[in-house]
């Protein structure tokens, strides 16, 4: 009895943390391109992670409305619980908001109920900000579980994971490592993760991603790639 009860605990657990696979980025990319975001081949899709932050996020704003692009924003619930009219601003500027969670904290540990509240939570307060309903998910670490699908399902949540990022949240990023890790892997259709807060981060590598975030418009825009939303990614301009 004690070895079945023990194989149906670790079948569930299995079962709970198998789409986590999906974090292994070359593997979603040639797997999952629906899921680690790929879209129109002339396009790629901006977006940022963890904020809003008060200190940061206004400073990408500036940057981006100074190149006149627009992106999508995964915003934490417990960081826009600290400044509605910040996302607001966002929403205004005609940026996308899209759901991070209202924690940083990994999926892999948490029960289905506790799932589904974070998401909910963050869902509800995003879609507060007068910009509809959010459309997309993103979760803490790229780390996804069954239960977090289902609660997307429910919550009509689309999940969207990246194809390229900057790993600009080590301690040791500068901006031209930042862009050097982003376009060794991005192409025309890629989704480009990078961070406008250094809330999970370390202390001020948003400053980092600032300085190398018109360095990476410029190298998009050389190649003749549009940059925006994940709203407009599946777009093909004619």
């Amino acid at each position: 009895m004690k070895r079945a009860l023990a194989a149906v605990t670790v079948a569930g657990l299995a079962a709970h943390a198998l789409p986590a696979l999906s974090s292994f980025a070359p593997g979603r990319r040639a797997l999952l391109p629906g899921l680690a975001g790929t879209g129109a081949p002339d396009h790629i899709a901006l977006t940022f992670d963890d904020g809003p932050d008060l200190e940061s996020t206004p400073k990408f704003l500036r940057v981006l409305d100074d190149y006149d692009v627009r992106a999508t924003f995964f915003l934490l619930g417990s960081m826009l619980d600290r400044d509605h009219g910040l996302g607001r601003e966002l929403v205004a500027a005609g940026h996308e908001v899209a759901v991070h969670g209202w924690f940083h904290r990994c999926l892999l540990w948490r029960a289905p109920r506790p799932t589904y509240d974070d998401i909910a939570r963050a869902r509800d307060l995003v879609g507060s900000l007068g910009g509809g309903e959010p459309r997309w998910y993103r979760p803490p670490y790229g780390v996804l579980t069954t239960s977090a699908l289902v609660a997307c399902r429910r919550l009509r949540l689309e999940p969207k994971l990246w194809t390229a990022w900057g790993r600009d949240w080590r301690a040791g990023a500068t901006p031209e490592s930042i862009v050097e890790d982003v376009t060794s892997t991005l192409v025309g259709g890629g989704t480009i993760l990078l961070h406008d807060s250094d809330c999970t981060s370390a202390a001020g590598s948003w400053r980092r991603t600032l300085d190398a975030l018109p360095r990476l418009i410029n190298w998009s825009r050389a190649r003749g790639l549009r940059l925006g939303p994940l709203g407009e990614h599946d777009t093909v301009r004619p």
